[in-house]
């Protein structure tokens, strides 16, 4: 029988994640609106929401990893999920707005091509090594910014184009965050 309370048993985990915060910049957010409905940009913000790149897939990433590393790298895994928590605020910034747009949050990413494709986990990146698993993270973080600078390029609404530019101000913290982490990886 293993005993969950046993602190010396090999089955239980001592890494507190008590007191985790978002890992985000501490200037606010815009207000969540929008200048009018608009499908074709709820659309848009669907495949941010939970397309291939997009924060749902940012989340369950990050929480992946902060799980399979919490044993051996405690340090490391309360900055990913930190991380995770800020995603996660993320994808309900954009649920609102695609809310308010006049879209649907459905876990399906509407594709201007008219594809629609439902959230998989065979979207994330999961590698065997912490060095992997962060750089693989980096990786997600530029391409996340690369996909919310295009969309903010197709769209004519400053309320939900000034909130895509703070989210990306997030992500470029995390890429920042990241690399130091990395950093202290690689010379472990």
């Amino acid at each position: 029988m293993i005993q969950m309370e046993d602190k010396m048993s090999p089955f239980v985990n001592n890494c507190s994640m008590a007191g985790i915060k978002p890992a985000m910049l501490e200037f606010p957010y815009p207000p969540i609106q929008v200048q009018c409905r608009n499908q074709g940009y709820a659309d848009l913000l669907s495949v941010d929401y939970c397309g291939s790149v997009s924060e749902l897939s940012a989340l369950t990433q990050y929480i992946n990893n902060e799980s399979r590393i919490s044993r051996s790298h405690c340090r490391h895994a309360r900055l990913l999920l930190e991380i995770g928590v800020a995603e996660m605020m993320h994808l309900q910034k954009l649920g609102e707005l695609i809310c308010l747009l006049g879209g649907r949050v459905d876990y399906t990413a509407r594709y201007q091509n008219g594809r629609n494709c439902l959230w998989t986990p065979d979207y994330l990146t999961l590698p065997g090594q912490v060095d992997e698993m962060i750089q693989a993270d980096i990786e997600g973080e530029r391409a996340a910014i690369k996909q919310y600078r295009m969309h903010i390029g197709k769209m004519d609404d400053k309320y939900v184009n000034a909130v895509l530019a703070r989210i990306i101000k997030d992500e470029e913290y995390h890429i920042l965050l990241l690399q130091s982490l990395l950093e202290e990886v690689n010379t472990e």
